[in-house]
């Protein structure tokens, strides 16, 4: 009935080629170039009055020191296509240092260096009928480029600022035509919000909903790319806190793991992916559920740490 997908590197032209053989594809590729390419995405989100970072092509040093002399350096230089996790991604602090990301013949854009009080996602669901969705605002941990751990709600988080990423993210999904799910990222800064990326499937930053949710986002981008009525998004319990199982190095005896954090802390969910560890590389998941930030924040931390390294106590 409906064909969809997991992860928006599926090439344009395959999508368009079913789309054109009368397949019914959700999110459609149309929508989905918005994920795919990060030039095509901001110049979009700009003429739609999108708050995004100041941003412009680069391709040779000239450009980039024209574009440094204006925003300052350092600055972020983005693959247009292709990165994740913060592989494309590079951050510069002279024309002489980005030289070999220029004259790798990647397609560039180059973005101010933001500075951040953190970063936010804000996920929702669109139907094709024109229902829509939203999660609570969730605040999203980096480290090295890769979001370690997701906090719902956002701690802190003013409840205009939260009403206003949901309706940021509501407005670009049904602006885009977007159908599924999208997770666009926020930088929050001093002066407001910023949209950093855009993710037009079920998303890292969403992973938390399995338990923390009385929908699901696996379960939302179904309903809606089938465009059966949405879910109720309210959480299942005041405070969920995901944090990401990284690959380290070696291969981890995984199940023994596995055995003895679920025997120390029956309560917590853990989602291991079956992927080949590799350093860095997300390989699961351990989500805790309870009423103190703190005390479940270090329950989800404590258990994605352990199947990591085999060590209880937090480096």
């Amino acid at each position: 009935e409906v064909v969809t997908f997991d992860h928006e590197h599926v090439p344009g032209e395959l999508i368009r080629a079913l789309e054109d053989k009368g397949h019914t594809v959700h999110p459609g590729s149309a929508a989905l170039l918005h994920a795919q390419d990060k030039l095509v995405m901001r110049t979009r989100l700009t003429d739609l009055g999108a708050p995004v970072p100041p941003f412009a092509a680069v391709a040779t040093a000239d450009e980039l020191t024209a574009f440094a002399d204006e925003h300052g350096w350092p600055v972020v230089l983005k693959a247009a296509t292709g990165g994740y996790d913060g592989k494309g991604v590079w951050v510069v602090q002279s024309a002489d240092e980005a030289a070999p990301v220029l004259a790798s013949g990647v397609r560039l854009l180059a973005e101010q260096h933001v500075p951040l009080v953190r970063e936010l996602a804000a996920v929702v669901a669109r139907s094709p009928y024109g229902q829509a969705a939203a999660w609570p605002v969730v605040e999203t941990v980096q480290q090295d480029g890769i979001c370690v751990e997701v906090i719902a709600p956002a701690p802190g988080l003013a409840e205009e600022r939260a009403l206003q990423a949901q309706e940021l993210a509501l407005d670009l999904a049904n602006s885009l035509g977007v159908v599924g799910v999208l997770a666009v990222e926020l930088f929050e800064t001093a002066d407001g919000l910023l949209v950093n990326e855009l993710a037009m499937r079920p998303h890292n930053s969403g992973h938390w909903t399995i338990e923390g949710s009385r929908t699901s986002q696996f379960e939302q981008h179904l309903r809606a790319v089938l465009d059966y009525p949405l879910g109720v998004t309210g959480l299942t319990a005041p405070v969920v806190v995901m944090a990401n199982v990284l690959g380290g190095e070696g291969e981890p005896d995984l199940d023994k793991r596995l055995h003895l954090l679920m025997g120390r802390d029956p309560a917590v969910k853990v989602h291991l992916y079956g992927k080949q560890v590799r350093p860095g590389r997300k390989i699961g998941h351990v989500t805790a559920l309870g009423d103190d930030l703190a005390e479940t924040r270090e329950r989800a931390r404590t258990g994605a740490h352990y199947l990591r390294t085999g060590e209880w106590t937090l480096s």
